[in-house]
């Protein structure tokens, strides 16, 4: 692995600790940082990991000691798929990439699709029943959307039909995850407006991210270049 991707990687793994640290504290305390592993000690969300790894070759007991097992859903984001968590009750959930787009705008797709940070309560109900595709779920809480922070949608005729959440955090790079389209909006448009937004607020910041399987496609169209691979293990013991 050459220098610039090793960086690259754990910009991207310390980003996403941080974007998940930011979930978990809308619904409890906050989790911890340790110079190799984000845990958290309570049990995390729906679909947030309870540790994400920093570095490689993160200590598999301690961080297994650090969070809570016992309950229904425990998961750790393995952030370069270099951990054996079977012996300690877990099983592989799903593989996928790491990803890194250099700063800049994206190509013009003809999307007439306006876009938008959310800024209100109201928007961030909408915004997440379009990203659920059927309610608001409450997972994502109202002082999440800010500075570093921003909930993007885009919106025709006023609906939001696409969005993702850029996440600025420590390091010199964007987090771009929960990316989503629906209804007339497709997912090369849903990249481009998320992109472009992106740009327009951060515009000397490369962005990073991680995709499997077709939506990891379509990060590739949009510009991104795979840089390495992550597991995801949940508990079933």
């Amino acid at each position: 692995m050459n220098p610039d991707t090793r960086e690259l990687l754990l910009a991207a793994a310390r980003d996403n600790a941080e974007w998940c640290d930011a979930v978990v504290r809308g619904h409890g305390p906050a989790g911890a940082f340790a110079p190799e592993v984000w845990t958290s000690a309570l049990r995390t969300p729906p679909l947030y990991p309870d540790a994400v790894t920093l570095v490689p070759g993160a200590p598999a007991a301690a961080l297994v000691a650090g969070i809570d097992t016992d309950g229904p859903g425990c998961s750790v984001k393995d952030s370069f798929a270099d951990l054996d968590l079977a012996g300690a009750g877990f099983e592989v959930l799903f593989e996928a990439r790491w990803i890194h787009r250099p700063a800049g705008p994206a190509a013009d797709t003809g999307s007439r699709l306006e876009w938008s940070a959310v800024t209100d309560a109201a928007g961030l109900e909408a915004w997440e029943a379009a990203w659920d595709g059927e309610k608001s779920t409450g997972l994502f809480h109202p002082a999440l959307p800010g500075r570093d922070i921003v909930l993007l949608a885009g919106r025709a005729g006023g609906r939001i039909v696409a969005g993702a959440v850029a996440h600025r955090g420590s390091g010199a790079v964007v987090g771009l995850s929960n990316l989503f389209a629906a209804d007339e909006a497709d997912t090369d448009t849903a990249w481009a407006g998320a992109l472009n937004a992106i740009a327009a607020r951060w515009p000397e910041l490369p962005v990073v991210g991680y995709e499997s399987g077709d939506d990891l496609d379509a990060a590739v169209r949009a510009g991104f270049t795979p840089i390495g691979p992550l597991r995801v293990w949940l508990h079933t013991a």
